[in-house]
């Protein structure tokens, strides 16, 4: 369903696979390239070990200072793959410690510059090292956010990966914050960071970092070149050919059925995967958080929560309610309301969303109802044309959308929508 691979001990082990080239042709190849937080927390024998070993991971780069890996250890030694310490960060700093006042965005993106001049010899190496293997290879630093960030963003910004999309991947770091944030306080006697931006990776830091490359350097082509003394040109085409894939054609079919109570967790991941999507580009709709487990088993019972899975993965989900008084007033028993379509970002097959609205429409009509309502922010146009697409048609505006009784977090709207319907049969 998201990039993050489950480990034990590991919170931010993520695949680089699926990201599409600017041109839509190509996509990273999955299996193929990773990044993450700290291996040294690995242990041999364990699940997890045997989990990492399955990767098929020919190449570690430990991009932390050589004093973390020997105090905070590596990755054990295994003769499967090959160990660099690449420590690309010169100057250390401490973000716990910062101020309430301190921005994460500038504060962060000063703080990249600095060690995309001081770890040009570092950097480069690791994009050599990345050219040359024909096997799985993964980076790391300790929260596999900050110095990781910075060698994926250079890495999918030279396979033509989008600069958005590299924001977006960036802030899938708070998929992992709170985990982060307890490993801190493990390793710290229970306290908390000083810093509120402490292992936040808001999409706007990496906007900014490559909004200063870019000023700098021209591009981050040129900066390659100026700085790390590479031809660019020859090495994006080295790593195009060793990392991208023709975009499939072929995708597996969905299949469709009812959430449990069990899925709760999965759904709340989902959801917050699609809000940092939205975030990234600008949509002002959910945020992360904004949903508890809570949330949806109440949807549970009170309707009905859908699940959409293309060969065992969850690609999306959508709430169906048979009543919404908050948004459309009391209503005799005609229509179905659908809520909270979302699909896994980047990896779920093209037409996932039209499909689990055809779905959830094949639904209401099997009860005898004759038409399906949604609604949507009025302040989201592209949203609204998506759903008039697939043939609904506005009905009317609501210009704030009370909080639904015994919803948690109350599941209202301060601000307007717009209320659309599509009749079925």
């Amino acid at each position: 369903m998201d990039r993050h691979i489950p480990f034990e001990t590991l919170h931010n082990f993520r695949d680089l696979g699926g990201y599409r080239t600017a041109d839509g042709r190509h996509r990273v190849r999955p299996g193929r390239l990773f990044r993450a937080d700290s291996l040294g927390r690995l242990t041999e024998g364990t699940p997890d070990w045997e989990r990492f070993l399955s990767l098929g991971v020919g190449t570690v780069i430990d991009l932390r200072h050589p004093w973390e890996a020997e105090g905070r250890g590596r990755v054990p030694a295994h003769p499967s793959f090959t160990y660099r310490n690449l420590s690309i960060e010169h100057r250390p700093y401490d973000q716990a410690v910062q101020g309430a006042d301190v921005d994460p965005a500038p504060y962060l993106a000063e703080r990249y510059m600095e060690v995309a001049h001081d770890g040009a010899k570092e950097i480069r190496e690791a994009l050599e090292l990345i050219a040359a293997t024909d096997a799985p290879l993964v980076f790391h630093c300790a929260s596999g956010k900050d110095r990781t960030g910075q060698l994926a963003a250079l890495v999918l910004g030279l396979l033509g990966v989008e600069e958005q999309v590299i924001a977006e991947d960036f802030s899938l770091t708070e998929l992992a914050t709170e985990a982060l944030l307890a490993d801190w306080r493990a390793r710290n006697d229970g306290r908390t960071p000083a810093w509120p931006g402490f292992g936040r990776a808001p999409a706007q830091v990496m906007r900014l970092y490559l909004a200063a490359l870019n000023s700098r350097y021209g591009s981050a082509e040129r900066y390659v070149a100026q700085v790390l003394g590479l031809d660019p040109r020859a090495l994006a085409t080295t790593l195009r050919g060793k990392l991208l894939e023709p975009v499939p054609t072929a995708w597996p079919e969905l299949t469709f059925h009812r959430a449990t109570p069990e899925d709760a967790p999965a759904l709340v991941r989902l959801h917050d995967t699609a809000a940092l999507w939205q975030t990234a580009r600008g949509i002002d709709q959910w945020t992360p958080g904004g949903k508890s487990e809570a949330h949806f088993r109440t949807r549970m019972r009170e309707g009905e929560v859908w699940l959409a899975r293309a060969a065992g993965v969850i690609a999306g989900a959508w709430e169906l309610w048979w009543d919404d008084p908050a948004a459309w007033g009391p209503r005799p028993p005609e229509a179905g309301y659908v809520h909270r379509l979302m699909t896994a970002p980047h990896t779920s097959p093209p037409g996932t969303g039209r499909r689990m609205l055809a779905h959830a429409e094949s639904v209401i009509a099997a009860t005898g109802r004759a038409c399906a309502r949604l609604d949507c922010l009025a302040s989201n146009p592209r949203l609204r044309a998506y759903y008039e697409a697939a043939g609904y048609k506005v009905v009317g505006e609501q210009r704030a959308k009370p909080p639904t009784p015994g919803s948690p977090g109350g599941g209202g709207s301060p601000y307007a929508v717009t209320l659309l319907e599509k009749r079925l049969g």
